[in-house]
């Protein structure tokens, strides 16, 4: 009997996949649980993997295609059974052709140029080859841009991404290859003038993460009444605590965000009315911690979550945040990892900046937004001191939290943040 191999939902939160890569072809033998093709769900690439056994008979879907959940994608049978009918129903997959470039052409007669003055077009380079044979190199914006500024030559590079794909880390990884003074293809084409594709600009299709992004922001910026309170708190205590883990070896390695992780957590053990997700026609108030912290990945962000952190030790969440955010960057992190949260942190002080709003994660009704951790001149008893300094943002939802509500809870995380051994003990 045949088996429909349909676009089944990899996450809680999936309404439809791209499929990355398929792992069989048409005609191989196919056992049950035998992977069958990767597919990109909002947050992660994930395995489609077959339910039945038999032959792949027919791929319904190219390599790159959308499709919702519960479409059929192939078909798996014995080798002389009819699916005709099945085949029938399913939509026509996209005919594969030849890659487009990547910039288009700007035609002379388009009216938004009509008053420029005329350039000539930069001729088209021929599209490099993908080392593993054949075709385009496929690779993402930012590591198109970061291999133009450095010379690199995308066809020689081995992409680590999502089918293949080249990636940042790709670029990095090259870069810092040829800055050790290996020979690479591009240091030897480094006299050779950059050849810019024709045209001003290029349409980028939306990753699943990007369009979850879109669509769960466009949920929370507008419907939802925020308000933000901003504090600025000493971190003279915490820099000394960080110094005496750090001094006890690698095992107690922490940075200033994990021990503000676990501020975090710990204050919202005690206030769970902050604690909470809004439900519409009720607010349902968690009595344990599952704190979700924002990790920036290749096409846009992911919030994996630190389960029970109010229970666990500053060095265990220094440990699980650094492997949960590689895991997060590699999109090799299953489900459970990234759902569920009852509340979220997220922190751009590393990239220099002071102060954000950050934007709430529905059905959440609080996120923090953590800025840089900095020495700055303060008067203290008087007489002008430096200490070291952070200042953290709370993003309440009003319909669930007032502002007393939050300014409470602002109270506590200060006394916790402020007097660090309260964490410890």
């Amino acid at each position: 009997m045949a088996t429909k191999v349909t676009m089944e939902a990899l996450s809680p939160t999936m309404e439809e996949g791209r499929l990355v890569k398929w792992l069989k072809n048409e005609g191989d033998a196919v056992a049950k649980g035998d992977v069958l093709a990767e597919v990109e769900t909002d947050k992660a690439v994930m395995e489609l993997v077959a339910r039945g056994a038999g032959v792949l008979r027919a791929r319904l879907a190219a390599e790159g295609d959308t499709r919702p959940v519960g479409e059929l994608l192939a078909v798996i049978a014995e080798k002389d059974e009819n699916i005709d009918a099945i085949v029938k129903k399913a939509p026509a997959a996209a005919p594969a052709g030849p890659a487009a470039p990547a910039v288009p052409a700007v035609p002379a007669s388009s009216p938004s140029s009509a008053s420029s003055t005329v350039v000539p077009p930069a001729p088209v380079s021929t599209p490099p080859s993908h080392p593993n044979g054949g075709g385009r190199a496929r690779s993402s914006p930012l590591a198109r841009r970061l291999a133009s500024a450095r010379g690199l030559d995308l066809g020689t590079l081995q992409g680590s991404g999502p089918g293949g794909r080249i990636i940042r880390r790709d670029i990095e990884a090259a870069a810092s290859t040829e800055l050790s003074g290996a020979p690479t293809p591009a240091a030897a084409r480094a006299a050779a003038p950059v050849v810019r594709a024709a045209g001003d600009s290029e349409d980028v299709p939306l990753t699943q993460i990007r369009k979850t992004i879109a669509r769960r922001l466009a949920e929370s910026n507008g419907p939802i009444p925020t308000f933000f309170l901003t504090a600025d708190f000493d971190l003279t205590s915490v820099r000394e605590l960080r110094a005496r883990m750090i001094a006890m070896g690698d095992e107690f390695k922490v940075s200033y965000n994990d021990i503000l992780l676990k501020a975090i957590a710990t204050a919202l053990s005690q206030h769970p009315e902050v604690n909470a997700h809004w439900l519409g026609d009720s607010i349902r108030r968690h009595y344990r911690v599952h704190l979700g912290m924002a990790v920036a990945v290749e096409d846009g962000l992911i919030t994996p979550i630190i389960a029970d952190a109010d229970t666990k030790r500053i060095s265990e969440i220094a440990r699980e945040s650094r492997e949960l955010a590689k895991r997060a960057r590699e999109r090799k992190l299953t489900p459970e990892e990234y759902t569920g949260a009852t509340c979220t942190v997220s922190n751009l002080g590393m990239f220099g900046i002071d102060e954000f709003t950050a934007i709430i994660n529905p059905p959440e009704v609080a996120i923090f937004a953590v800025g840089a951790v900095a020495d700055v001149p303060v008067v203290v008893d008087g007489a002008l001191a430096v200490r070291t300094r952070v200042r953290i943002t709370m993003s309440c939802d009003h319909r669930a939290v007032d502002g007393a509500t939050g300014a409470r809870f602002m109270q506590t995380l200060r006394r916790l943040i402020e007097n660090p051994l309260m964490l410890v003990f």
